[in-house]
């Protein structure tokens, strides 16, 4: 099956890949593209959406002692952040832009890839924040207890941006036991499937698509330069 292009703003590349795609194929892929970008090749910016098989992928910050159960393959990244777990159930949403266009701000950009994700959950009925001290989007099992139904981990690299987030939609909760998740052990993980939402990854697309125009926004050069 081929990839889905999406039209949306005509500089970025909107790309649905269906199935699931393996993560060190994503990985170069968006290597090469970041590259590309940042020495000003005629390479439209990626905003790509997929699912990978199952995988632990660690970034510049893991620390070994909290790949507890090493199951699936282990990835490093070069994304900042820890150990995470990426697989079926889970959409994931790669960004790479060019902030040289944008709004020269790493902490803007991230802030406003947490937005797009909070909006996005809440358009189906979940409620989710960040939390200043805690890396990734959160939630509120039906306990109370607060749980990471998304992570956030990027990469600029010459103002260009890769990596970017994924959200549990119905993954198996239980990969995630082979790591401590960011490293962040006193707080579990959860999905919409366990909240109660069922939500299909085509589903998911159109609402996140839907409001990628209030992220573009939102990294905007407030200068207009």
């Amino acid at each position: 099956m081929n990839d889905t292009r999406i039209s949306l703003d005509p500089s970025i590349e909107w790309r649905i890949s269906p199935g699931q795609v393996p993560y060190r194929e994503a990985l170069a892929e968006q290597e090469a593209r970041n590259l590309a970008l940042a020495a000003g090749d005629d390479v439209r910016e990626l905003v790509w959406l997929l699912e990978h098989p199952p995988v632990y992928t660690a970034g510049t910050s893991a620390d070994v002692a909290e790949l507890v159960d090493p199951r699936f393959d282990v990835v490093e990244t070069g994304r900042g952040g820890r150990y995470t777990y990426h697989g079926p159930g889970q959409r994931v949403c790669y960004v790479l832009l060019d902030l040289k266009q944008r709004a020269k701000d790493v902490r803007q950009f991230v802030h406003s890839l947490e937005g797009w994700v909070i909006a996005t959950l809440a358009d189906f009925g979940v409620e989710a924040f960040a939390v200043p001290d805690r890396i990734g989007i959160w939630t509120h099992e039906a306990d109370g207890s607060e749980a990471k139904i998304g992570a956030i981990g990027v990469r600029v690299r010459r103002w260009v941006t890769m990596h970017g987030f994924a959200v549990n939609l119905s993954p198996d909760l239980s990969h995630f036991g082979g790591i401590v998740p960011c490293g962040i052990a006193e707080y579990g993980v959860t999905s919409m499937e366990r909240l109660g939402k069922t939500v299909a990854p085509a589903e998911w697309d159109e609402a996140l698509l839907a409001r990628a125009g209030e992220f573009l926004a939102a990294i905007a050069d407030p200068e207009g330069q």
